[in-house]
Parts: C-alpha cells; structure tokens; sequence
C-alpha cells in the first residue's frame, strides 16, 4: 500500500465523520438556527453521487466512506429541520 492510499484512507474516513460534531452540537443544543441547509444539502448529493459512482465501478471503499459521510450530513439535515427551519 502507497503512502499516498495511506492519506487517502485516513482522510477521506475523517472527511466522513467530520459532519457528526456539528450534528451533535445541533441536538444537544436543541438548536441549528446559524446553519446552511444550501450548503449541506449539496454536500449531501454530491456524497450520494459518489456513493452511485462507487456502486458503478464496484469501489467498495469509496462507497463506504460516502455512506458513513451520508449519515452525519443527513444528521445535521434532520437536525436543521426539527430545529433550525423558520
């Protein structure tokens, strides 16, 4: 393995989970009045279009990265619309 499928794990299962603070934040504070649906509701196709990229090319790892970064953007989504939605 490369140095650089090294970095690519590693960041890319970070990139992954780095949606789940702010969804905690969200529901421990009961609160997502200062976020950006826009911004994480693009985020969130652009990781289904991966995860339907992966599935074509039968990329196991790349559909798996995206689907756990699926779940924290869908987090904060669900959180924004109990919470932060006027």
């Amino acid at each position: 393995m490369s140095v650089l499928s090294v970095l690519v794990t590693v960041f890319g299962t970070a990139m992954a989970v780095s949606n789940l603070p702010q969804a905690y934040k969200i529901f421990k504070r009961k609160s997502a009045k200062d976020i950006s649906i826009l911004t994480f509701g693009t985020l969130f196709i652009g990781v289904f279009l991966w995860i339907l990229y992966g599935i074509e090319i039968n990329n196991f790892p790349l559909i798996i990265t995206n689907s756990i970064g699926s779940v924290g953007l869908l987090s904060v989504i669900v959180g924004w619309y109990m919470y932060g939605r006027k």
